[in-house]
């Protein structure tokens, strides 16, 4: 049975990508993890965009491993702030930064605006890479909507803008919604799918 490694340290975003390649792929792959594999050290991301990013991870893992390899890197664009804090949402006030560090200072640089002016979109990238073949594929997917003015109050762990997004056609936060509404819009899942497609031959052959 042929391995395909999720390169996440983040317990949520590894649950999400499992889900969707479970899914999708029946039989004949076997998922494995960092965690799995005693791996704790990370590549530099030193991409200007999430999908650069996505790629340095993908061939970091996939070349480190031997193992064909899913990476992903997204974030949040606040477009008044000029796309900010984009790739360096993780890292927008450094890598020791926790979430509700993170949604405070979110929430200070918008202080004062009206709701017209706080428009954002969640992005997200996942590339595959199969270092046998040096095949490499990416795809990537968005979630517009907007950023109120105080938090969901319930943070979801490596999350931390689900707690200040509302996404548009909903009346709640990203982290309120359902778990079926959660399927419908969730960007990362989109994205996964489209990604799958491309590359099932890589992955059964």
């Amino acid at each position: 049975m042929k391995k395909l490694l999720i390169a996440t340290h983040n317990k949520a975003k590894l649950e999400e990508i499992t889900l969707g390649i479970t899914s999708f792929i029946k039989k004949g792959i076997k998922t494995v993890n960092l965690n799995d594999l005693h791996i704790t050290d990370d590549p530099e991301e030193s991409g200007k965009t999430f999908e650069e990013n996505a790629k340095i991870k993908a061939l970091f893992y996939g070349n480190k491993t031997g193992l064909s390899t899913i990476a992903d890197d997204g974030g949040l664009h606040i477009e008044i702030l000029k796309g900010e804090p984009g790739v360096k949402s993780r890292r927008w006030m450094g890598r020791e930064a926790t979430d509700e560090e993170l949604i405070a200072y979110t929430l200070q640089k918008l202080k004062g605006l009206p709701k017209e002016k706080r428009t954002a979109y969640l992005r997200t990238t996942l590339c595959f890479f199969d270092p046998s073949t040096k095949f490499i594929a990416c795809e990537g997917e968005k979630i517009r909507g907007y950023i109120p003015e105080k938090e969901s109050g319930n943070p979801t762990h490596g999350y931390p803008y689900r707690a200040l997004f509302i996404p548009e056609g909903f009346y709640k936060y990203y982290d309120e919604l359902t778990d079926r509404e959660h399927l419908e819009i969730n960007h990362r899942l989109k994205a996964l799918k489209r990604l799958l497609k491309k590359i099932q031959s890589h992955l059964l052959q």
